[in-house]
């Protein structure tokens, strides 16, 4: 299967990252071994093609190790979990990988390395696992601060569970953790505060993720309350963390977070926590990963030099 643009150029693949086919799951551009561009730039690029994210993958000596820089729609990200998914199932089909044989894949993203595992399945998808290593805990939000978090995500204080606390999570990025009674409260939930990312930076959080528990499914949206995304990775790893520290996962057992039903996008990432409620050692996240097509930018965004 050929998964390379052929000419000279910005050349990049359209995957759909945690679906097993096209046209479901949160779409990405991966751009392999890139001109040398500035952030700027790059930023540009991602805001053309209006994926949630692209990520920007250049080969280093070793064939396995990749560096990687991940923007969204509003600049650079030090962490994101579905853009390294993508770009590792890309760089499986690129590769000479048999069928079925797994493979490790490093990236080295500006704050930090990760490392993703992938595997080919019979019907040609592939299959990519992040492990984002040992979550912090850090911070538990006091019932005090319950109801003001709640009219903020447009619901009332009794549309959260009481059973579960609001907790920052965090395994690279900063996510609140806003576990709510019901799927109801959960199709009702959307940012209304006027500067939610001022709201939660005194929070100590990034994001926020509002969290069925009983249900395993979640949503989240950027700051501005204007879009909601379709499976957030990094956001999955947190909850997973969190559902095993609150004894609703078992070490080392999968569970299949859904999201993105709100948006007409329907996802399920995999996510596993591994550890004790005490100690959750690390966490995984992972899914499918369809190619949609590939494509070709024939020039990069000017050199703003002002």
């Amino acid at each position: 299967m050929s998964t390379s643009p052929q000419a000279s150029g910005l050349g990049y693949h359209h995957v759909d990252v945690f679906s097993r086919t096209g046209y479901a799951g949160n779409s990405l551009a991966v751009f392999l071994d890139p001109p040398e561009l500035t952030a700027k730039q790059l930023s540009r690029v991602t805001q053309e093609l209006r994926h949630f994210e692209s990520i920007f993958v250049t080969h280093t000596a070793d064939a396995r190790v990749f560096d990687a820089r991940v923007f969204d729609l509003e600049g650079e990200l030090d962490f994101a979990g579905h853009p390294l998914l993508g770009a590792a199932a890309v760089l499986h089909l690129a590769s000479d990988v048999a069928m079925g044989i797994e493979t490790c894949w490093t990236f080295q993203l500006p704050a930090r390395t990760v490392r993703a595992q992938t595997h080919q399945h019979p019907d040609g998808h592939v299959s990519a696992l992040l492990d984002q290593g040992r979550p912090e805990f850090i911070r538990t939000l006091s019932p005090e601060q319950a109801p003001a978090i709640a009219h903020a995500l447009g619901l009332d204080r009794g549309d959260l569970d009481p059973t579960l606390p609001l907790e920052v999570v965090s395994t690279g990025l900063r996510y609140l953790i806003v576990p709510v009674s019901d799927g109801d409260a959960l199709a009702r939930a959307h940012i209304q505060h006027s500067d939610f990312d001022r709201f939660l930076r005194d929070l100590g959080a990034q994001f926020a993720y509002v969290l069925d528990a009983e249900a395993l499914e979640g949503r989240h949206w950027n700051n501005d309350g204007v879009v909601e995304d379709v499976a957030t990775g990094s956001a999955a790893g947190c909850v997973a963390a969190y559902l095993l520290r609150h004894r609703l996962a078992r070490d080392g057992v999968e569970l299949g977070l859904k999201q993105g039903r709100f948006v007409k996008r329907p996802s399920v990432i995999a996510v596993t926590a591994h550890g004790t409620t005490n100690v959750v050692e690390r966490v995984t996240v992972g899914g499918d990963v369809a190619v949609v097509g590939v494509g070709l930018l024939l020039e990069a965004p000017a050199l703003d030099v002002s």
